[in-house]
């Protein structure tokens, strides 16, 4: 289990604190985008280079979501916080929808990757490409919003960096009352 801290809860799937599936999603997240720019590139070109290059990413970035995707599942599984959170719900569904969506697009592309780009290739990578924004905004807010991989600082200097600050503007922005304005 994931242990609460202060900031958050630690991720189980780590190595020395540090969350895998942190580290690993940035290489299904740029294999996937990279397809979408060298389709981008064949359009402009028709060089047959770049729809050869987007196939390979688009394999690529399979392969490595699916890597990425264990340890994932792993906290989701191993954490109930995790799985009380309907955004992680969401950014599971999403990834999904995107890997099946690169799928089919390897599968348009198969006999010729030319062809399966200037056909529905193109729009299957912009579209996968737009949900994989929406998705790694969403595993930001796991990470950054609840605290989700977290590494818990046992350092007895790390308190003195944690500070809490009244700022009435800020809740004010938000319709809400802050501390001070509370007494």
């Amino acid at each position: 289990m994931g242990r609460y801290h202060r900031h958050g809860v630690q991720s189980t799937a780590a190595i020395a604190g540090h969350p895998l599936h942190h580290m690993l999603i940035v290489f299904p997240v740029a294999f996937l985008i990279g397809a979408f720019g060298t389709d981008i590139a064949f359009i402009v070109t028709q060089d047959p280079f770049w729809a050869q290059g987007s196939y390979w990413l688009l394999i690529a970035g399979i392969v490595t979501a699916l890597v990425a995707a264990v340890p994932g599942m792993i906290d989701f599984v191993t954490i109930d916080r995790v799985r009380n959170i309907w955004v992680s719900w969401a950014h599971m569904v999403a990834n999904l929808v995107v890997v099946a969506l690169a799928l089919v697009n390897v599968g348009v592309r198969l006999d010729d990757p030319a062809a399966g780009v200037q056909g529905w290739g193109i729009w299957l990578s912009g579209f996968q490409t737009a949900l994989l924004f929406f998705s790694g905004w969403l595993g930001g807010e796991l990470a950054y919003r609840y605290g989700i991989g977290a590494i818990q600082d046992y350092s007895p200097k790390a308190e003195q960096f944690h500070v809490e600050v009244d700022r009435p503007d800020v809740a004010a922005q938000y319709g809400r009352r802050s501390g001070s304005d509370r007494l």
